[in-house]
């Protein structure tokens, strides 16, 4: 069968004639890089306004589904213009090598580093950034759009101002939706995504749920769901029964705690609307308590963002080291295994498929390698669950990858990451507030030598990212860049 050249499916992505960015816009320092391409700082020829430009390398695009992906995230941020918390698309441009994103900047770092950096934070300040939460989601649901991946590191301060309003980014994976349509495809972030979701079976009500794990986080300073690898926090998820008794929750108003059970209620049908969670007493009588949550509350929650950053920058490394060919190479490899077409690996598949790439693999360990993978428990594997799991085998836990992202922070190729590579390697790409370098030392320097070796690094990407420390329970109860 005819197949579409890289050239021929990248020629003419937006549908327009082409247009040099250079012409409109000075590129300046790197702000962040992912699998596709990289952001810049740029300033406005005409105004003089400073901007971030994320430039996709076409090069880096495969598929027609890549493509379309674009196009879908240009049109959701065209078609939700004008909301303050939204983050403005200023245009975009293409030319043979990219697509040219253009957007307002958001320099004042993540949503949590400004919670670290305050020495009083309260019920009320997480009630006044919960009503501004939900008054995004509520107008993307108004306008038919589903984020999907909500979470902290995606709600960023304009500027470094202490009114600077926050701004959601980053609608790579939302979509368009209709009254009653239902989506499969699993995506989002471990610790934020719905139950419906693992299930392949969703709607708008899963933003609702990711909302409340932020809003948990925001009063705790750990999620609700948690454990060492995915299927660990997956299983967790798809339980429910957050912990609303353990420290600190015994000093935390009723009100707080009504809004979170609403908010994480298992079945989507009961789960309280964006809209009816902004009407809620504890959110909308603007009355929550003003008494600092204490010192743990803080502590906890800039572990939570200093360990996310580290791992943050490393798969970003990580990432660029990926080649298309290995992208695109596990896309064929499941094809391959998918003899009946069906869009999910059974067991039997899976064994002959693995035999067949010469590496046939002993029954139990199959078994183990089925139930990791099988994040619905469905007794198969869809491409969704498989190309997640095998990224994770081929990139995270490939052991070139973690070394080259090892050497992006070893600088002087010593051996260790010292206090001072850290800092460096976290202010290049502007990650760094004051506190995260302790606080990621704490965490990865398990040998307590004051830097960071190559076995310390390994076992940090391995983990599950930013897994944080877990208040304890009562005795007796059962236990980025754009």
């Amino acid at each position: 069968m005819f197949k579409k050249s890289n050239k021929t499916l990248t020629a003419n992505i937006l549908n327009r004639p082409p247009a040099e960015i250079s012409d409109h816009f000075v590129m300046g320092k790197e702000l962040g890089k992912g699998q596709f391409g990289v952001t810049h700082l740029c300033t406005d020829k005409k105004t003089g306004e400073q901007l971030a430009c994320k430039s996709i390398a076409k090069r880096r695009l495969s598929t027609k589904e890549e493509v379309e992906d674009i196009r879908k995230e240009i049109a959701i941020m065209h078609h939700l213009a004008g909301h303050p918390n939204i983050v403005t698309l200023r245009g975009a441009f293409e030319d043979k090598q990219n697509v040219h994103i253009v957007m307002e900047l958001c320099g004042g770092g993540e949503l949590f580093d400004r919670i670290a950096a305050r020495g009083h934070y309260s019920e009320r300040a997480a009630s006044g950034l919960v009503k501004t939460i939900l008054s995004i989601v509520d107008y993307c649901h108004q306008k038919k759009i589903i984020h999907r991946d909500l979470k902290p590191e995606n709600f960023l301060l304009s500027n470094k101002r202490e009114d600077a309003p926050l701004k959601v980014t980053d609608f790579g994976l939302s979509v368009f939706f209709k009254d009653g349509e239902v989506f499969t495809e699993t995506v989002g972030s471990a610790f934020y995504v719905a139950p419906e979701v693992l299930k392949g079976k969703y709607g708008k009500e899963s933003d609702v749920w990711s909302c409340g794990v932020i809003l948990y986080i925001l009063l705790s300073g750990a999620p609700p769901f948690y454990g060492s690898t995915e299927k660990q926090i997956f299983n967790a998820v798809l339980k429910g029964n957050p912990d609303l008794t353990g420290e600190p929750w015994p000093h935390i108003s009723d009100a707080a705690k009504d809004l979170i059970r609403r908010m994480l209620t298992l079945d989507p049908l009961k789960r309280i609307s964006a809209a009816d969670a902004l009407r809620h007493p504890w959110v909308a009588a603007d009355k929550a308590s003003d008494k600092p949550l204490g010192a743990a509350v803080l502590k906890r929650i800039q572990k939570f963002s200093a360990a996310n950053k580290m791992k943050k920058l490393a798969l970003k490394v990580v990432a660029c080291n990926l080649s298309r060919e290995e992208i695109s190479g596990l896309k064929k490899m499941f094809k391959e295994m998918d003899k009946d077409g069906s869009g999910s690996i059974t067991y039997d598949e899976l064994r002959e498929g693995m035999r067949r790439l010469g590496s046939p693999i002993p029954p139990e360990q199959l078994q183990q390698i089925m139930e990791a993978a099988d994040v619905d428990n469905s007794g198969t594997i869809d491409y969704t669950e498989f190309i997640t799991a095998t990224m994770q085998m081929n990139s995270v836990e490939k052991e070139e990858h973690i070394l080259a992202a090892f050497k992006h922070f070893d600088k002087d190729g010593s051996g260790t990451i010292t206090v001072k590579e850290l800092r460096e390697a976290l202010e290049d790409e502007g990650m760094l507030e004051p506190g995260d370098i302790e606080q990621i030392i704490e965490q990865v320097d398990t040998d307590r030598s004051g830097t960071i070796d190559y076995e310390e690094f390994a076992a940090m990407m391995r983990q599950q990212q930013g897994a944080p420390e877990k208040p304890r329970r009562k005795q007796g109860i059962s236990s980025s860049y754009y």
